[in-house]
């Protein structure tokens, strides 16, 4: 193909993103016969999921095992190129997401593959974060791999472990899993059949090699290279050295080059040693690119000012808007009734703070040996600290990282560091020293003094870049993925970033976040559900109206449990996951019976209370199984249920399209996740990856060209409202650039009268102003007397395209066609 049709200089501003989840069932060529009817949707980018080579099948695309390949899954590269033709085409392009942190282990990555046969002299064996001087003799000098389904000397015993020969050279196989022999060690025919036939033979072969096969559950104590949390498959690349760093984006590089690509978002950039450092690598790489990064603000949590990007994904945005559709006036009714009917007390910070001293302890074990080695080393050259142990070092790094109150501070960056990390080391130090009065305080202070950067030294600084890397798996492990299926008093709010001890969000808090982010941040990306949510956007719009009915709420669940005790088998299933269940119903209904037993079944393990991953309980498992089959099976029950998602369906629409008129008009770059144009009802991965029924959605944007605002409203069960918004304001923005361009401040407006506190309006500039209600159930549409006071006096509604006469308007007569307004000044409508 000739490559100059998209080699030409191509760089449009990001102002609308599609998020494709590429995989073998959704390849390029599938996103290029989309291409048109993303255009008349009003995109401006396809925002692709990782494209480099991956594991054979993968989901996902993150575990990476070639960098400077495309996924062969997905097409090639002239598929690639015919997908940046057709973009240029129609003004778009693309934004790709990017792994630098980690890379898919097995026979798959050739960089992994020649370490595993040459170990530490291998040419990659820096590329890969492994501690090659363990303290365990049996590690020393080779890469542990828990791979095994059983104990190494049974599986040796039934030979289930046999040495094979093949062009390439001699491998072990065990199942799927393949190994190289070193090739120090060639073998024959008849030698490796004597070696098959006899267990010791084969274990002295496997115990010369590079690598320790080890049982499968010792990996987390054992394991001796740093990995994505908890996932041993996914080894950490060391892509601050600057070989690590070219090698792992020749291919982005290349087709940053050649003008394919316009923006990166870079995935878990917390993972990374020096992530502002990295920043600046990639900046230069990129020089005009748009670059996100996938960073979680924690409340009150800022972005860095000085990393060279846009902004992050949009996780902060995404709690903003989704808290300011929860009535907060009604928490004390939720916490009242989760204690009563789960019997659950607890605070959510104890709760979060258990989880990952807990996770800390069993999952990262072997992470935090590694960084407890490298402060053993500290303490023993200073005698001031030579007399702590190591039991007493362990324990005060667990529990200060378990009081870190963000994912990380960035002390041992070579860019500049961010003013806020020296108070939150600060307030970690001070918690753990408190909730650890049994160790001496000294080690806490010299942690503190290590971590702030006062007590200097090359262990010191390695001591702070691996804790930093440390603290981030634990708040994700934790937090999102253990508290959150904890601690279940109102589970809209268990979203990543997210707060659930903070039951909703001040509009005034909203209004400030947002002129923060016109003034520092006006390009970042403003998601709403993301391949990594809890549940999609309209699941939890939905859930939100539930915060404006406790009472009927409450009755409503009194009643389910009355009517599916019979389907207990006491004590299980427990009756905090039978509350999360109800909630889920209601969010996600209607959901069929496999996601439903497939999302319970998941969130169990999660929690880790009765069942986890590493060691399931079959006995609860099934009776949490057939209490969901049952219930789900049983019509006086659904009956009722679908009843109950009756009344509250229409106000969970309204929120949905507020938090998307929201998310349209506010200072950003709107993403919409792949199929989110219509309703969204999905919950965690891999629900949330399911395929997208394309065809419903190019025939529906067909059906709402013509429609008109009140057409769209009456047609809002398929999704067709949501999609006819996206379309209407999307489009806009298109024809008028400069409308909502990042020069264009943002002002929170208030309005007056009763219905004054079911309003969320903004003014972006001198020209357009968002209005939309919250709290909708009780608002009934019925606004009475409340008005907005407008900068202007002539207006026009762009969804209705009626005029609108200022300075002063009525609500009841802006929002009678159609739940949301736009309005833009006549002149600037032209």
């Amino acid at each position: 193909m000739d490559s100059s049709t998209a080699t030409s200089a191509h760089n449009p501003r990001v102002r609308a993103t599609y998020r494709f989840q590429f995989h073998e069932g959704f390849r390029l060529a599938d996103a290029l016969a989309l291409v048109p009817y993303l255009a008349e949707l009003g995109i401006s980018h396809i925002y692709a999921s990782p494209l480099t080579k991956a594991r054979p099948h993968s989901a996902h695309g993150y575990d990476v095992c070639d960098y400077r390949e495309l996924n062969p899954d997905l097409g090639t590269e002239d598929d690639l190129e015919r997908l940046i033709a057709a973009l240029r085409e129609h003004n778009m392009g693309l934004v790709l997401d990017i792994v630098p942190n980690h890379m898919g282990t097995g026979a798959d990555n050739p960089w992994w593959w020649d370490v595993l046969t040459h170990g530490r002299r291998s040419v990659f064996a820096g590329h890969f974060d492994i501690d090659w001087d363990s303290p365990d003799p049996r590690t020393r000098g080779k890469v542990v791999l828990p791979v095994l389904g059983g104990r190494y000397s049974r599986l040796l015993a039934d030979k289930a472990i046999r040495l094979q020969l093949e062009p390439e050279g001699a491998s072990l196989q065990y199942g799927e899993h393949r190994f190289p022999v070193s090739p120090a060690h060639p073998l024959g025919e008849d030698e490796a059949r004597e070696i098959n036939s006899n267990p010791a033979a084969l274990d002295q072969l496997i115990q010369q090699q590079n690598y320790r096969l080890l049982f499968w559950k010792r990996g987390d104590s054992e394991l001796n290279y740093r990995r994505f949390f908890g996932i041993s498959s996914l080894a950490a690349t060391r892509v601050e050295d600057e070989q690590v760093f070219a090698d792992s984006h020749a291919l982005v590089k290349r087709w940053v080059d050649r003008g394919w690509l316009d923006g990166l978002r870079v995935d878990h950039i917390d993972g990374l040693r020096l992530p502002g450092d990295y920043l600046g690598r990639l900046r230069r790489l990129a020089p005009n690119a748009w670059i996100v990064v996938e960073k979680i603000l924690e409340p009150g949590e800022s972005l860095p000012a000085n990393w060279p990007i846009a902004g992050t994904t949009g996780y902060d945005f995404l709690n903003q808007v989704n808290g300011i559709l929860v009535n907060a006036e009604n928490a004390d009714a939720f916490t009242d009734f989760y204690a009563e009917f789960a019997g659950e007390r607890s605070d959510y910070r104890e709760v979060a703070h258990e989880k990952k001293r807990d996770v800390l302890n069993r999952v990262f074990s072997a992470e935090i040996s590694r960084v407890t080695a490298i402060l053993t080393r500290i303490t023993d050259r200073e005698w001031r600290w030579r007399e702590f142990s190591r039991d007493e070092l362990r324990g005060a790094i667990i529990e200060l990282a378990a009081c870190f109150p963000v994912y990380r501070v960035y002390v041992a960056d070579t860019m500049p560091r961010n003013g806020g990390d020296r108070a939150r080391v600060d307030e970690a130090v001070n918690a753990a020293r408190a909730n650890r009065a049994d160790l001496p305080a000294e080690i806490f202070e010299m942690l503190r003094d290590i971590l702030s950067g006062k007590a200097a030294g090359g262990r010191e600084a390695e001591f702070a870049a691996r804790f930093q890397q440390l603290t981030g798996p634990a708040m994700a492990k934790g937090v999102e993925d253990t508290a959150f299926y904890c601690y279940n008093r109102y589970i809209s709010l268990n979203e990543v970033g997210g707060n659930p001890g903070e039951f909703g969000v001040p509009v005034e808090s909203f209004h400030r976040f947002c002129a923060n982010q016109a003034r520092s941040w006006p390009e970042s990306m403003l998601a709403s559900s993301t391949h990594d949510t809890k549940r999609g956007e309209d699941c939890r719009a939905r859930l939100n109206v539930l915060s404006e009915i406790p009472g009927e709420w409450t009755e409503a669940v009194r009643r389910w449990a009355e009517m599916n005790k019979r389907f207990r088998r006491n004590p299980f299933p427990d009756r905090n996951a039978e509350y999360h269940f109800y909630q889920t119903l209601v969010g996600a209904w209607p959901v069929s019976t496999g996601r439903a037993v497939a999302y319970m079944e998941k969130a169990a393990r999660e929690a880790k209370q009765f069942t986890d991953w590493v060691e399931p309980n079959a006995v609860y498992e099934k009776a949490l199984r057939d209490f969901v089959t049952s219930i789900l099976a049983d019509g006086r029950f659904v009956a009722d249920l679908e009843n109950f998602v009756a009344t509250i369906a229409t106000a969970g629409f309204v929120n949905s399209l507020a938090q998307t008129l929201i998310k349209l008009t506010a200072p950003g770059a709107p993403d919409t996740y792949q199929g989110s144009e219509l309703w969204n009802f999905n919950l965690v991965d891999p629900d949330n990856r399911r395929a997208v029924d394309f065809e419903v959605c190019r025939r529906l944007i067909e059906e709402v060209k013509s429609m008109s605002a009140e057409e769209a409203w009456r047609r809002r069960d398929n999704g067709a409202a949501k999609l006819w918004l996206l379309r209407k304001v999307l489009q806009y923005r298109r024809d008028h650039p400069r409308l909502l361009d990042r020069s264009q401040p943002y002002t929170g407006l208030s309005a007056q009268g009763l219905r004054c506190a079911h309003v969320v309006a903004f003014q972006r500039g001198e020209d357009a102003v968002t209005i939309t209600p919250r709290l909708p159930f009780e608002l009934q549409n019925n606004w009475g007397d409340t008005t907005l006071d407008m900068p202007g006096e002539q207006w026009r509604n762009v969804l209705t395209g009626e005029s609108v006469d200022g300075p002063r308007v009525e609500l009841g007569k802006v929002l009678n066609k159609f739940p949301v307004a736009w309005l833009i000044r006549e002149e600037a409508s032209r």
